[in-house]
């Protein structure tokens, strides 16, 4: 089960979220309470290059926005909508985790993995599970929207993900990361993932 922790603004988080044993780590480049420069994602994804993929999320962003984020922050994945997609350069597209959201038409050829979100990110709103579920039987899905530590095994067994994305789930403010949140996250995401495949064995 991927793992990502979305949304880190603090060393701290950071630290935490490699502890824990995150596979991805995301900084957020759109309008939020967790926004950061490409310079300061820069430096607090530092400790984790080699270790988890470093994620630059962003959102209708424009040409330069994008060049700046590659230049600086040299993410391994660059996230946002999928309509931003024809917009992008061919070596942002290189790096590309799409975004599909509830209530958007799909595409009639799917990428070979997206992220599924709500309509808003950040809002700490359930995605449509069910949905997600259909989704994730023609494509890789990475779950994002409204998980948290007490729900993400419910949200596993729902959609059967390849992976699951939390950022408000895991803070004690907004903005903030609780590091015993995003560890019990981490812990609770694993645990769902390895009883399915034992109850389940994947043909």
């Amino acid at each position: 089960m991927f793992v990502k922790i979305c949304g880190l603004t603090t060393p701290e988080g950071v630290d935490a979220a490699l502890a824990a044993g995150a596979d991805a780590i995301g900084f957020v480049f759109a309008p939020s309470v967790r926004r950061v420069t490409p310079a300061e994602a820069a430096a607090l994804a530092a400790p984790a290059r080699g270790r988890a993929l470093c994620v630059a999320v962003t959102l209708h962003p424009t040409t330069a926005e994008v060049e700046e984020i590659l230049d600086i922050f040299s993410p391994d994945l660059i996230q946002t909508d999928i309509e931003d997609v024809a917009t992008l350069s061919p070596r942002a597209r290189a790096r590309l985790l799409p975004v599909l959201r509830e209530g958007a038409t799909l595409p009639e050829r799917l990428p070979e993995r997206v992220l599924y979100e709500g309509a808003v990110s950040g809002t700490g709103r359930t995605a449509d599970w069910a949905r997600a579920h259909t989704l994730a039987e023609r494509t890789e899905v990475l779950l994002a929207g409204g998980l948290n530590p007490g729900n993400v095994a419910d949200a596993i067994r729902a959609v059967r993900p390849w992976g699951v994305d939390v950022s408000s789930g895991v803070e004690s403010t907004p903005g903030t990361k609780s590091s015993s949140k995003i560890t019990d996250f981490v812990v609770a995401a694993r645990a769902a993932a390895a009883q399915f495949d034992l109850e389940e064995p994947r043909q």
